[in-house]
């Protein structure tokens, strides 16, 4: 039974990270994946003078430009190399740990001056970072950041490094506690979790938030318990979502809720699927985090109760850095990390999906002319321009 969700619209806040451009002219079309990447050139030097932006070329490396997230990510990726007259490559890698660290290699072999990646664990960026070193190639990351606590030498490599701008990411510990509460506000106490791939870093950073959530709750609350399953492990297709919730509906009769973390939207539509062929829509609450293109309509319908996401916008403000990177307006890397926080947009009504609908769905969050100002901004501007971005920020802009 479906209590009515709390409305939750939080401001969206992206991070600033840095890019490098290579060879190019106006946008390009998706490159289609290699099965085997070329290898890196041997230590290429730094360029000698700032890229004009007919000579910038922007790597991506990327689980996937095709699901429901990555599309969306490539959506605005295009739009701002088009307004700025760069090439944009990309190298889908379903973050399979080999493939992440070869997408590098293939990039920085196609003449990218500039690369940014969404990797699955901190041990695959050491090879990144040094790769980059090698080739004179800015990096940045999107939806990720290097744990300094858990991966400390690979943290002060990129530290270190004269190439490695920044870290775009969200606080996952904090999005997890979010979305676990969205769910005992509606009186759930038996939750099914789904996971992607077990050892990503922003996987275990959502799970850390998840069991928090419960562990406050339970502490809180001695005479009604919540439970938190292990997880079922989807991958990032939408057939391991639909198998995941199968086990987790099998294993406990009494299951009131899922949480498939995330994956790029896919394990999400796939775990829909399984509960709605049980006939189980209106006995489990979903929510997750990654927007679905009919999040709306299943707001409406029961068949989603809330969902954190919203943050396509990510990669374009590392997109921005990196390209300022190329261009010359920033310098200095080494000996500093740029930790760029972005908060996540959650929605739990159909009426707060309208709004999003409107500003982010039906048309872009910035226009042409506003991506070629964004591309003007120095770092800290970047940072600015990402913390104000939200579902008012862009009604505002769109003066209506």
């Amino acid at each position: 039974m479906k209590k009515k969700l709390i409305s939750l619209v939080l401001s969206l806040a992206v991070i600033g990270t840095t890019l490098a451009g290579c060879g190019g002219g106006a946008a390009a079309p998706a490159a289609a994946p290699a099965a085997d990447a070329a290898p890196a050139a041997d230590a290429a030097a730094p360029a000698a003078a700032p890229a004009a932006d007919g000579d910038i070329k922007i790597g991506v490396s990327i689980w996937s430009s095709t699901d429901v997230l990555g599309s969306q990510c490539k959506l605005i990726l295009d739009e701002a190399a088009a307004a700025l007259g760069v090439q944009v490559q990309y190298v889908d890698q379903g973050h399979v740990s080999e493939k992440v660290t070869a997408s590098v290699e293939q990039l920085c072999a196609a003449g990218c001056q500039g690369i940014i990646i969404c990797n699955s664990s901190d041990t695959e960026m050491a090879s990144a970072i040094k790769t980059c070193n090698d080739n004179g190639v800015y990096l940045a990351q999107f939806f990720r950041i290097i744990s300094k606590d858990n991966s400390a030498d690979i943290y002060q490599a990129a530290v270190d490094s004269e190439y490695y701008v920044a870290a775009v990411h969200e606080n996952e510990p904090e999005n997890g506690e979010k979305l676990v509460q969205i769910l005992i506000d509606k009186g759930d106490r038996n939750i099914g979790l789904i996971g992607w791939e077990q050892g990503d870093a922003t996987w275990l950073g959502r799970w850390e938030g998840y069991k928090a959530g419960v562990e406050k709750w339970n502490a809180a609350h001695p005479d009604d318990q919540v439970t938190l399953s292990e997880p079922q492990y989807a991958g990032t297709s939408s057939e391991g979502g639909s198998k995941a919730a199968e086990a987790l509906m099998s294993a406990n009769p009494n299951l009131d809720a899922l949480i498939p973390a995330g994956g790029g939207g896919d394990p999400l539509q796939g775990a829909i699927a399984a509960v709605e062929r049980a006939g189980k829509t209106q006995d489990i609450d979903i929510v997750s985090t990654d927007f679905l293109p009919d999040l709306g309509d299943r707001l409406a319908n029961g068949s989603m109760a809330g969902e954190s996401g919203g943050h396509y916008c990510d990669p374009l403000f590392a997109f921005m850095a990196v390209y300022n990177a190329i261009k010359g307006n920033y310098s200095g890397f080494g000996g500093k990390f740029e930790d760029i926080n972005f908060p996540y947009l959650y929605v739990a009504s159909a009426d707060d999906y309208k709004d999003y609908e409107k500003y982010f769905v039906d048309q872009l969050p910035y226009t042409k002319d506003e991506l070629v100002e964004m591309s003007k901004l120095d770092m800290e501007g970047l940072k600015k321009a990402a913390a104000s971005l939200s579902i008012e920020d862009a009604a505002a802009r769109s003066g209506k």
